[in-house]
């Protein structure tokens, strides 16, 4: 991955040794794991650089740190819909991955992926889950976009009470975010409607399929009807 999928974030420095043979260099190793913080607290995310992370702890696994590791996954969460933290777990060991902190991220991703949003929010507010996501500032924020991201691909208008399950918001903090994202609700009260507006995703379109049978197919078609 090279630096054409660079975020404007990135750092020079940061982009000459991800893409280039300092990246298997470990004594970057600590460089790198402080870009990482800074992304976490900067609410930004650099699939790349954390990548090449995984890949200096696959190569020298005395380097491993688990509170990094598990920030890289939770970066990689709030992409869920992209192959983001299934990328990041190609680079984990059978043992690694079976760690409880990497198994909770794993759990918290499969609900994502389902649609699960309401159980996702609810294992999310437990507290041996909460506290894998408190080093990643603006998390919740980050999520609510990528899963109403997913919703506007499904959805031309949806009931504000299940809006409300799968962003965990209500109130005046619903209605901040949806002005933030375009959306417009039909009513402030809570069995209003939200309306989408219309994407490439979302549009329904009519299929129109077309048949193109010559004359002789069609002669050779009603001869052997008259056959049967």
């Amino acid at each position: 991955m090279d630096s054409t999928f660079a975020p404007t974030t990135r750092p020079e420095a940061i982009n000459q040794l991800i893409n280039s043979v300092e990246r298997y260099n470990p004594d970057n190793t600590e460089v790198l794991e402080e870009y990482l913080t800074n992304q976490c607290q900067n609410d930004e995310n650099d699939l790349a650089a954390n990548l090449a992370i995984l890949k200096l702890y696959q190569f020298n696994p005395h380097l491993l740190n688990m509170s990094a590791l598990v920030k890289i996954l939770v970066k990689a969460l709030t992409k869920f819909y992209d192959a983001d933290f299934n990328l990041c777990l190609y680079l984990l060991n059978e043992s690694i991955a079976a760690e409880e902190p990497i198994v909770k991220l794993m759990e918290l991703k499969q609900y994502l992926e389902e649609a699960q949003f309401g159980l996702f929010w609810s294992t999310l507010r437990q507290s041996d889950y909460a506290d894998l996501t408190v080093e990643v500032n603006d998390f919740d924020s980050s999520i609510r976009r990528t899963i109403a991201h997913v919703i506007s691909m499904a959805y031309q208008t949806i009931d504000r009470p299940l809006l409300e399950q799968y962003l965990d918001l209500q109130g005046a903090d619903l209605v901040s975010l949806l002005d933030t994202l375009g959306w417009s609700s039909s009513s402030e009260q809570a069995d209003g409607v939200v309306t989408i507006p219309l994407n490439e995703y979302n549009r329904v379109e009519p299929t129109v399929i077309t048949e193109n049978v010559q004359f002789a197919q069609l002669t050779k078609i009603i001869g052997h009807a008259n056959t049967v």
